[in-house]
């Protein structure tokens, strides 16, 4: 025995290996294995990864492994790609009624991801033997049954495949029977009783068989049935069905006590002998007798138990009708209940593979998920149909194996407009009414450093007020960054540009912006200056963007008013004056001229009489600085007189400086050789400056008369509908600004620059920023004489000396853009003399021109300021913010305004200039091309 059990080992194994050869070279795409069940644990299946010929080296790195369910894995995939029973197998647990037993697995493989089916094929062994359902199983047959009669006997049931299922029965030594066997498509073979001789029962009231079933396994193996035959006395009818054959069709899932089929069988018998009583034949099993039931009266088959397509699809039952004579006699005849499929099963999904992040630098095509569905259903109700939700960049490719697909991106991803996607999966079948299922996937879509820090404000604008204290923080900047974690830390930084001696007293903190001065401004050192801010990230590359911070100093009341007259040679504020007695009231004895270098009120410097000898004699003009007698002198009155000027600016916190003043009587002869020996003395001292004083206005006149050459010479090449020029205007100050001029209809237009020259003319009709000047070109109109109550201060109209006075009032108001410091601003007042006023509003002081305001009216501090809407223009005056220009009114004879210039002040002359330049070349082309026409 145990060298026929070698030989059939040894066969087992040459069928197995010529197999796996078969399958290997019939299929490169799925492998194929064959091995016995009952396999113990860690038995070596095959080398998958040795057969597709893979890197062992890389498998642990791409996760190669098993896609199994939730129960425990039959087979187990090892680091090698060698394949190992995980589990004890039970053929006929696995593969119960099919003849050829295939378990399909699926490997997988990442980066990139492939998917490998196995199919490995689990061979019988004969490890059952056939069974009966009875141990022992009785027979009533009459004695009037003739030899021939058959009675189908209860079969054995062996779990084991066809090979080594029951092969044959055999039935012990007797002389009254003997055994047929019946082959039947589904149950196998069926044992049936014939009986050769008649019985008789007085010879035998019964006969005791053994029934044997042998199965076809070597060696086989076998099982027993006793059948006991109790001999009856005469019934010689049976009972015959109604038809030959009965079939039914039947849904699934039909509730329990439907009626299938309904049997009918007649017994020609009378009495208990004709009576047909239905049961379950033999042969049914105790599954079928838990789905099915048989009314015995009826012949009804009522549904018992939950019916399932997807379980089995046809029945075949034995149904039995018998009798109720003493020895009933029966006739048994096979229903086919063909089941129904109903689309009663929902599509399942399982993803296979899945990555759960996702750059958002993928390029469209890059597969997120692997996705496979499957449905119990047959048919049409069995095909799916996978879709996903809309309104996401993602989309399902079909793959070449049925009812797989790929999620992959659709289109370009960006996790700052969507950092996540739920996407939806839903797995539809094609039943009717249909049925689905969906799955949510949630992708997680990682950073890319693709977003430059932005500022919140470009450019940034700041005031700060001069004398600041060294190292304080002084303002801030801010920037964000869309993207998150290390791409979105910011850190800033100062551009260090040509410009390094500016740039070089600021430091900021480059986590939080903060910018601090190393040292302290000087508001009449530095007006303004402007450096640029970079922001980078912390991503890998690194992203920046700058930002231009333009700051603005403030002026504060930091300088003491300077006397410039009187001035001693020692330096000290005090000076003689002589003056003949016989000088009538109202005389000139001199003007006390100051300077303030600080702007607005903090340099509108005030004058009064601190100390005085006699009240009577002399007055000081407070705005002026001019000191003139009171009343003629008298006998009385002493010969000298002291007088103590106070200077005063009008600061919130006032600084002051005071200048001496002796003035002398002398009789009128004496005061005039005093005052040519004063005049040659003071000829010989200044001498060397006047003699620098001369140069300088000779470079200065020249340079005017270039200019006035150059204008004029533009002027005269421009063509008479006054196409755009560049002309240079002289400042008060001698230095040059560039202008645009150009005409519309009967107006010409100037564009100049920031500051505004002595001989700009404005005139009635000019608005915001914008000045209407009179047509140069009128020579023969005469301008008319200014308006008596608008005055214009000596110190200008003496030549370009610095000013000593400001001759202004408090009536005017500067008030800059919402959040910018406001102002007040004097205006020009009424005098009695014809000078102008003049106004120096803070150049660079940061207060943007187009916002301001003005209020403006002539006469003295009492009077009602005039209030001016915005666009409209002064009759008499008009005063510029940010221009220290004197301005001036002329009108046409007659009182009519000239509204035939104007000039408009911008901060883009440069710009400007060269697309007038650019447009002059052109239009002069043109031209040329015109006059060649004609």
């Amino acid at each position: 025995m145990a060298r026929r059990g070698c030989g059939v080992l040894l066969e087992r194994l040459v069928v197995f290996i010529v197999s796996l050869a078969l399958t290997m070279n019939s299929s490169s795409a799925q492998l194929r294995y064959s091995i016995p069940e009952e396999l113990t644990v860690g038995s070596v299946v095959g080398n998958i990864a040795k057969d597709l010929g893979m890197d062992h080296s890389a498998l642990h790195a791409r996760g190669f492994r098993i896609v199994s369910g939730s129960t425990e894995p039959l087979f187990q995939l090892n680091s090698n790609g060698i394949v190992h029973v995980n589990r004890k197998i039970d053929r006929e647990e696995v593969c119960e009624r099919i003849t050829t037993c295939i378990l399909n697995i699926k490997t997988v493989l990442e980066n990139p991801l492939e998917v490998h089916y196995v199919g490995i094929e689990v061979l019988d062994v004969n490890d059952h033997s056939p069974t009966f359902t009875d141990n022992q199983t009785h027979l009533e047959i009459s004695e009037s049954a003739l030899p021939g009669a058959r009675f189908q006997l209860q079969g054995a049931r062996d779990p084991d495949s066809d090979m080594f299922s029951v092969q044959q029965y055999k039935l012990s030594q007797n002389d009254h029977f003997r055994l047929e066997v019946k082959d039947r498509e589904e149950d196998g073979k069926i044992p049936v009783l014939f009986l050769h001789k008649a019985l008789d029962k007085e010879a035998a009231r019964s006969h005791r068989l053994l029934l044997t079933a042998v199965d076809g396994g070597k060696p086989a193996r076998s099982g027993t049935m006793e059948i006991i035959v109790n001999v009856l006395d005469v019934n010689d009818n049976m009972p015959v069905f109604a038809r030959d054959s009965y079939t039914a069709v039947l849904d699934e899932n039909s509730p329990i006590g439907t009626t299938i089929v309904q049997v009918n069988a007649t017994d020609l018998d009378d009495g208990l002998n004709g009576e047909v009583v239905y049961s379950f034949g033999n042969n049914v099993n105790k599954k079928l007798r838990q789905l099915f039931k048989v009314d015995s009266n009826t012949g009804e088959i009522i549904v018992k138990g939950p019916i399932d397509y997807e379980e089995k699809d046809r029945y075949q039952i034995d149904i039995k009708a018998s009798d109720k004579g003493p020895v009933p006699l029966a006739t048994e005849k096979s229903v086919k209940i063909t089941i129904v499929d109903l689309n009663d099963n929902t599509p399942e999904i399982e993803v296979t593979s899945f990555s759960s992040a996702v750059p958002e630098d993928s390029k469209p095509g890059r597969t997120v998920a692997l996705i496979s569905v499957n449905d119990k259903d047959s048919g049409v109700n069995g095909k799916v149909m996978c879709s996903v939700s809309e309104g996401v960049p993602f989309t399902l490719t079909p793959s070449l194996q049925e009812n797989m697909y790929s999620l992959v991106t659709k289109s370009l991803l960006d996790r700052e407009h969507q950092p996540k996607y739920d996407i939806r999966i839903v797995a539809k079948d094609a039943g009717n009414p249909p049925l689905s299922s969906h799955r949510i996937i949630s992708v997680i879509i990682s950073d890319v450093n693709d977003n430059s820090p932005e500022f919140s404000t470009n450019p940034y604008m700041f005031y700060v007020t001069e004398n600041n204290a060294a190292g304080g923080s002084l303002f801030s900047v801010s920037a964000h960054d869309c993207d998150e974690g290390d791409n979105a830390h910011i850190s800033y930084n100062i551009m260090r540009n040509a410009d390094e001696k500016l740039t070089s007293f600021l430091s900021i903190n480059p986590e939080n912006g903060d910018i601090v001065a190393l040292k302290s401004f000087d508001f009449e050192m530095m007006k303004t200056f402007q450096f640029q801010v970079v922001a980078s990230d912390s991503g890998t590359p690194s992203l920046s963007n700058n930002v231009t911070v333009n700051v603005f100093i403030l002026d504060q009341n930091d300088n003491t008013p300077v006397i410039l007259y009187p001035l001693t040679s020692n330096g000290s504020a005090q000076g003689v004056e002589e003056i003949p007695r016989n000088v009538n009231a109202g005389h000139l004895v001199t003007k006390v001229r100051a300077y303030d270098a600080d702007i607005g009120y903090n340099g509108w410097l005030l004058f009064s009489l601190q100390e005085v000898t006699d009240h009577s004699l002399f007055a000081l003009d407070r705005y002026t600085g001019q000191i003139r007698t009171l009343r003629s002198f008298t006998e009385t009155d002493e010969a000298e007189h002291k007088l103590v000027i106070l200077v005063k600016d009008n600061g919130n916190v006032s600084l002051s400086a005071t200048a001496t003043v002796i003035v002398k009587l002398v009789e009128p002869k004496e005061a005039f050789a005093a005052s040519d020996v004063k005049s040659a003395t003071k000829d010989d001292e200044d001498s060397n400056v006047i003699f620098y004083l001369m140069i300088t206005l000779g470079a200065v006149s020249v340079l005017f008369l270039v200019s006035i050459i150059v204008l004029i010479a533009m002027q005269c090449s421009k063509s008479t509908d006054y196409t755009s020029k560049y002309l240079p205007e002289t400042n008060y100050d001698g230095t040059l600004c560039h202008s645009i001029q150009y005409r519309s209809g009967e107006k010409r237009y100037m564009l100049v620059g920031p500051r505004m020259s002595i001989g700009s003319t404005l005139v009635p009709g000019s608005h915001a920023n914008t000045l209407v000047l009179p047509d140069r070109r009128r020579t023969s109109e005469e301008p008319k004489a200014p308006n008596s109550d608008w005055r214009y201060s000596a110190s200008l109209r003496a030549g370009g000396v610095m000013q000593s006075s400001v001759h202004m009032e408090e009536s005017s108001v500067m008030q800059g853009a919402q959040g910018v410091l406001v102002q007040n601003w004097p205006t020009a007042s009424s005098a009695a003399d014809g000078e102008g006023g003049e106004v120096s509003p803070p150049m660079g002081a940061g207060v943007d021109s187009n916002s301001w305001h003005f209020r403006y009216g002539p006469g003295g501090p009492g009077a009602p300021p005039q209030h001016l809407k915005p666009g409209e223009v002064p009759p008499e005056a008009f005063i510029i913010p940010g221009s220290p220009a004197i301005i001036s009114i002329r009108q046409n004879q007659g009182g009519e305004d000239d509204k035939s210039d104007f000039i408009t002040f911008g901060k883009k002359e440069e710009a400007k200039k060269k697309k007038k330049k650019k447009k002059e070349k052109k239009d002069k082309k043109d031209k040329g091309k015109d006059d060649g026409d004609e």
